[in-house]
């Protein structure tokens, strides 16, 4: 697997040997150095939080929502206990860098959720880490140790007067656990299941106390925003799109793996460093965000640069940057079959528009893949979703909506074939000369 280049040396995955995951190397890269800076100058936490805001470093996990907004939503001068977590439940189909932050470089992530701690007040954090990864866990407890070991976590940090310390916490595979508040739930040892909002986390969080939740790859950021400045992160972007990005590309390319680029790369470039099309195919369609994002067509794609307005604008969502690459080999409708099941199995079951919803939409594709779709199959998906979108407690209704109809958008007419032909448009020889889209697929 192919892996980033180091255009961030707080966030590149460190890849010297063996052990450049380790402490030592870390702060070889100027690791810590952030963190000691701002407790040995005593660094007015506004003024962590604004150089945040400067960097215009947008949510990593999905969202995309300012990272120094959100922090500056927690109040400081509440009494007590107050967390901030990290959420490293990376369980959408197509993603696979936050893991790969954990296994080589996860002082990076510490010593972002340690800042973020001092300029929010909070004196404990969590990081929720993905249940099929379980070296992955034990790397980052590795790595928890080693901090604590240097009296970069804990009482008294660095005789500075400010205590934090810092437990991972392994979840259990549930997809749904990667929304936030059902994340909290399962922290707290209940049922993962999202909760309604309001309250927000910021005032109701975990345990009842103001919390703040981003990403591993947003944490991961953070060291490198305070050592060279929040100006400097944006100029590595582009307007509105602060800094590099971690994209994790698979499907029909030639070199599947995690890249980094500055966020305004034009997608071409991207699919250049991923070793181009396998086998010199067409590109047919892309899903740039992770499977709950619209897929774009390849001929839309090619003109994209990766960044939050650009893909917006194509009618998708960059996401997490799991960039799913499919070439003229693919069958959409068994593509979407595939999806559309994972979001059935996945919902939570709390909410009956999700619940029943993504039973009826798996159900109907299925039977349009397996030769028994309908005349009416392709309105009664489009009803279906429009029932769905809005009408859940969380967005798993909306992730398991958006595929189905820009799929159904984009490529009716292989659907219509199906329904029609009781068949594939697209010869099985063909698929098979592809290797198939889901085989290619991480």
């Amino acid at each position: 697997m192919a892996i980033l280049g180091a255009i961030n040396p707080m966030l590149s995955l460190g890849l010297d040997g063996d052990n450049a995951w380790r402490l030592a190397d870390y702060v070889k890269r100027g690791g810590y150095s952030a963190l000691k800076r701002i407790l040995a100058e005593k660094m007015p936490q506004e003024q962590v939080i604004n150089e945040v805001k400067k960097s215009v470093l947008r949510g990593r996990g999905g969202a995309g929502f300012p990272t120094g907004l959100k922090w500056s939503f927690m109040p400081r001068s509440f009494p007590g206990e107050k967390y901030v977590v990290c959420n490293s439940d990376e369980g959408e189909p197509g993603t696979f860098k936050d893991r790969d932050i954990l296994r080589y470089n996860p002082h990076s992530v510490i010593e972002g959720m340690a800042i973020a701690a001092y300029a929010m007040s909070a004196t404990r954090g969590y990081n929720y880490i993905h249940g099929e990864v379980w070296e992955i866990y034990t790397r980052f407890e590795e790595a928890l140790d080693e901090a604590r070991a240097a009296g970069l976590l804990g009482e008294n940090i660095l005789g500075s007067g400010f205590n934090f310390d810092l437990f991972a916490h392994h979840g259990y595979g549930a997809y749904i656990c990667g929304e936030e508040t059902a994340l909290l739930e399962s922290i707290e040892g209940k049922k993962g299941q999202p909760r309604f909002k309001p309250p927000f986390p910021a005032s109701f969080g975990l345990y009842g106390k103001p919390t703040t939740i981003n990403n591993t790859e947003t944490f991961g950021s953070i060291p490198f925003i305070m050592s060279l400045g929040g100006e400097h992160f944006l100029e590595a972007g582009k307007e509105n799109n602060g800094g590099t990005k971690l994209f994790s590309v698979s499907g029909h390319v030639n070199k599947p793996g995690n890249y980094e680029i500055p966020l305004g790369t034009p997608f071409s470039t991207l699919l250049e460093m991923a070793g181009g099309m396998r086998g010199g195919r067409k590109l047919k369609g892309c899903i740039p965000g992770g499977s709950s994002s619209p897929v774009v067509p390849g001929e839309i794609m090619m003109g994209c640069t990766m960044d939050y307005d650009s893909i917006a604008k194509a009618g998708s969502m960059l996401g997490s940057g799991a960039v799913i690459i499919m070439d003229e080999s693919t069958c959409m409708v068994k593509a979407l079959e595939r999806l559309s099941f994972f979001y059935y199995e996945e919902s939570c079951g709390q909410c009956t528009p999700c619940r029943e919803g993504t039973n009826w939409l798996y159900k109907v594709v299925h039977r349009i893949e397996n030769g028994q779709g309908r005349p009416d199959d392709l309105d009664l998906l489009a009803s279906v979703t429009a029932n769905i979108m809005g009408r859940t407690i969380c967005a798993l209704g909306d992730a398991a909506s958006m595929p189905v109809q820009s799929f159904i958008k984009h490529y009716r007419d292989e659907f219509a074939y199906h329904i029609e032909h009781k068949k594939c448009l697209v010869p099985l020889e063909v698929q098979r000369a592809g290797s198939g889209f889901f085989k290619a697929t991480v």
